[in-house]
């Protein structure tokens, strides 16, 4: 566990400011690439942020929950957004792995 660049997991200004204003509690990023640890640590404007939990799954095992801490009222409202942001290069696959990363303000 160590102190990481918030750019690493955050992918664009808007996530951040979302972060910052607790809108956005966790964010799930393709399975690719491990962008974080539990206990790991990212500072936005002069606060700083712990990852709680990291946890491996599939598209298909996000809730509305889920959705909802990543900033969308349900998980329909999720992936049209995550197909609008995300354009030609996304398809929704339910068997898409993935990696949800949850954090709190300390």
């Amino acid at each position: 566990m160590g102190e990481i660049d918030p750019d690493s997991l955050l992918p664009n200004d808007h996530v951040k400011t979302a972060v910052n204003e607790g809108e956005v509690t966790q964010l799930s990023r393709g399975a690719s690439n491990r962008y974080a640890e539990e206990g790991d640590t990212f500072e936005l404007d002069g606060e700083t942020f712990e990852v709680v939990g990291v946890e491996e799954r599939t598209l298909g095992e996000l809730t509305d929950g889920d959705a909802r801490r990543e900033g969308s009222a349900d998980l329909e409202s999720y992936r049209e957004r995550m197909n609008r942001v995300h354009g030609g290069n996304f398809e929704w696959d339910e068997d898409s792995g993935i990696v949800s990363y949850r954090f709190e303000r300390r």
